[in-house]
């Protein structure tokens, strides 16, 4: 194809590239992050029921991790192929491997009992991990195809433009499959939704499946790979020239680090991880925290293209460090925000009444039970445990060698080692309180129903100092005036849409322009395979590794900003190495440069 001038339109067969190759990654996308919206029944259907909620959590994220992780080895595969076989055949490959591996998802449970206790039982989570890496094998030889495909179907001077329709892929697919999956929630009971209406977004994809390969069929070979086949320049090896030559080497690394790694903790950072820190930590309903998230990714999907296109006139390196540097900048004030935008009534007794778990560093352990089987019993882990169950942020204050922990809400101070002589005094008072009850007039029949509650929970003595542990807690949080979940009546929506459509704008600044910059990187005779593995060892691993990272900070901080440390350590590291060595692109010939 000659280089045309920029302004000319865009063509009929530059339009049919773009859309089929961005609705078919749309689709890829689309399948690969449905697990992530469905992290609570995943976790219920395929771990044991001893482990707690906490675990269960961590251990569904390292799953959708899993995926990420596997990804890179789908990029060296994949991206040798594609620059030996040529692009279009490579990523049809990806797209069926995606599409049957999610499909294969959905029915799964229909004929495996995934409980521990009868089918087939721990085979069934084994199964679902398998699939999981087929499918981040074909994500990691998908993006770097599709990338590449368009790269090189565009004109000089509109590279950043076209490309940047590939990058608003990966939101799209997001926002896809939150999309298909509120549907399907709302159109179920909660009971049907959770035995089997879970499976319905899986299943969907073999229909994905079906228009992507259609479409992708119809699809001409790249223009750049014909001329470089037809002129024999084809590699033998473009594994040993991508990586196995230092001038090549040098340039993938410092794609890695000074590009890809920042750019992927903002884009998991603000589209992933502020769904799941409202989740968990504020305690707001999914469907709730959806529609706003579905909102800001409409409102902040064109930006993509605007930086894109932007790209094209000053540049795309000043773009995606000037999101990475925002986001260091403004994650902690803008996830504050979002806590006193969404429950307020969390965020104002967090400032007035502080939580502090004071203990024995000694005691304390890294509270991750992947058997189900480990018991915490030390007064720190259970204070952490108890406070973690209701989502309760807290800071943390050592004591000396051998002292039990304690609780302060406020002013209040709880003894996490609760004494015989406290059970007995906590039973008298509930009796006494129930006597008042019943004699006031008129009788507050919710307060004796709670009252009897709690004393139905006394039954040995290790579980009467548990009860009353509970009750201890429980009286201090409401007394510091800390809710037990988020008052939707009270959520400032249209705030939360526009903190949330800001997070969104700082994806589309480090991600706009990126596939561009990492096309020009390099030659086009290893390109396939040197763009794959810096984009997906950058997002596979540094962002796909972000909420169970993140999460897993919180678990042992107990602070729920501390998670926000991993992705703004990662984007300052990115802004520093790519501010200093990476050079500018945005002039390179892509089709000069082989």
């Amino acid at each position: 194809m000659a280089i045309t001038d920029l302004s000319r339109p865009t063509t009929s067969q530059e339009k049919k590239v773009i859309f089929a190759s961005s609705l078919g990654t749309v689709f890829e996308w689309y399948d690969f992050y449905l697990l992530i919206f469905l992290t609570t029944i995943i976790g219920n259907n395929f771990f044991p029921a001893t482990m707690d909620a906490a675990t269960k959590t961590i251990f569904v994220l390292l799953l959708f991790a899993a995926g990420f992780i596997i990804r890179p080895f789908g990029a060296l595969v994949f991206g040798r192929l594609g620059d030996m076989i040529g692009r279009k055949h490579t990523f049809l490959i990806t797209i069926l491997i995606m599409g049957l591996s999610t499909f294969l998802v959905g029915v799964l449970p229909a004929f495996v009992d995934t409980s521990y206790s009868s089918g087939i039982g721990i085979a069934a989570p084994i199964i679902f991990v398998s699939l999981r890496l087929l499918q981040g094998l074909a994500l990691g030889g998908e993006y770097g195809g599709a990338a590449t495909y368009v790269a090189e179907n565009s004109p000089r001077g509109k590279l950043g433009l076209y490309t940047s329709w590939i990058q608003t892929t990966a939101t799209m697919g997001l926002f896809l499959a939150l999309l298909v999956i509120m549907l399907v929630r709302i159109n179920l009971t909660k009971e049907a939704y959770i035995d089997w209406g879970w499976r319905v977004p899986f299943l969907v994809s073999i229909f994905l499946l079906a228009i992507s390969a259609h479409i992708r069929l119809s699809m001409n070979e790249s223009p750049a790979f014909q001329k470089m086949k037809s002129e024999g320049k084809i590699s033998k090896a473009p594994l040993s020239e991508s990586f196995g030559q230092w001038g090549n080497l040098k340039i993938v690394i410092l794609a890695l680090f000074g590009l890809t790694a920042g750019q992927a903790v903002v884009w998991y950072g603000g589209q992933f991880y502020s769904r799941i820190f409202m989740i968990g930590s504020l305690q707001i309903d999914e469907t709730t925290v959806d529609l706003m998230l579905a909102t800001a990714l409409l409102i902040g999907a064109p930006f993509f293209i605007v930086f894109g296109a932007l790209s094209d006139k000053i540049g795309r390196k000043i773009i995606i460090m000037a999101g990475c540097l925002l986001a260091a900048l403004t994650y902690r004030p803008v996830f504050e925000q979002l806590t006193e935008a969404t429950n307020p009534a969390l965020y104002t007794a967090q400032k007035a009444n502080k939580v502090v778990v004071t203990a024995d560093p000694a005691e304390c352990s890294f509270q991750f039970n992947p058997t189900g089987t480990a018991k915490f019993t030390s007064s720190c882990d259970v204070a952490k445990q108890k406070l973690s169950e209701r989502s309760v942020s807290y800071d943390n204050e050592i004591t000396g060698p051998g002292t039990k922990a304690t609780i302060k809400v406020g002013e209040t101070v709880i003894n996490v080692a609760v004494t015989s002589d406290e059970v007995q005094a906590t039973k008298e008072a509930t009796l006494k309180k129930i006597e008042d009850l019943k004699a006031a007039t008129p009788q507050d029949e919710k307060a004796i129903k709670d009252e009897d509650a709690m004393l139905k929970t006394f039954g040995d003595d290790s579980k009467n100092k548990e009860a009353v542990l509970n009750a201890n807690i429980a009286t201090a949080l409401k007394k510091a005036n800390y809710p037990a979940k988020a008052d939707l009546e009270k959520i400032d929506k249209v705030k939360t849409v526009l903190l949330l459509t800001y997070l969104v704008i700082l994806v589309t600044m480090v991600y706009g322009p990126v596939a561009a910059m990492l096309v020009e990187l390099f030659p086009t005779r290893i390109r396939y395979t040197s763009v794959s593995l810096p984009y997906h060892i950058g997002n596979g691993w540094f962002g796909g590794l972000l909420p169970a990272t993140s999460v897993a900070i919180v678990a042992q901080t107990g602070n729920m900003y501390s998670g926000l440390l991993y992705p703004i350590i990662i984007a300052s590291m990115t802004f520093v190495v790519g501010m200093l060595f990476v050079k500018e692109t945005k002039d390179v010939d892509i089709y000069a440069n082989d």
